[in-house]
């Protein structure tokens, strides 16, 4: 490791420390006797994306990360669900052990945690990833997400597409208690 003061080749480890992804280490120059810190994380091998028109690109945490915020933007989740949620898919994808990877997988493996997670974010994802062709093909989607997703989304906690009529018979009921 260079000394970024001195640029000498030889430093020695003075503290280690595991951080998030990776390992930090305080290190001090053994020419100038300056410490400085150095921040190491394992480089998984090269994954590439293949895309719907045969291009590939290299796999982008942050490109993934954006898709996933954008469609989960103002929404009632908790502090570092998308984090953790993009972390999982990218763990997935390397512990594949594939070089390639079509980005339909990775289309299909945020879909399907946006639908358990939240029903909205899941609308704005699939509109965008399903490309929809009209409104249609949206209110499809949608009826299927209600139909399927009635109990389950309750039970999960998540805030309903539709209405609820159970206010209004809420506030006729506290109406006639006060007669």
């Amino acid at each position: 490791m260079k000394c970024p003061y001195c640029e000498c080749d030889d430093s020695r480890v003075i503290d280690s420390r595991d951080v998030n992804d990776g390992v930090r280490r305080r290190r001090q120059c053994l020419d100038c006797d300056a410490r400085f810190t150095t921040y190491e994380r394992m480089m998984p091998a090269s994954l590439f994306v293949v895309k719907k028109d045969r291009r590939r690109e290299g796999f982008s945490r942050d490109k993934l990360l954006s898709g996933i915020r954008k469609a989960c933007e103002k929404r009632p989740l908790p502090v570092g669900t998308v984090e953790r949620l993009a972390d999982d898919i990218e763990n997935e994808l390397y512990q594949a052990g594939r070089a390639e990877i079509a980005s339909s997988i990775i289309g299909d493996m945020v879909i399907e945690r946006l639908r358990k997670l939240d029903n909205i974010a899941y609308i704005r994802f699939a509109s965008v990833y399903r490309d929809f062709t009209d409104i249609t093909d949206m209110k499809q989607e949608i009826d299927t997400l209600v139909g399927s997703s009635d109990e389950a989304g309750k039970a999960a906690g998540q805030l309903s597409l539709l209405p609820d009529e159970r206010p209004k018979a809420l506030a006729g009921w506290h109406r006639s208690r006060r007669k």
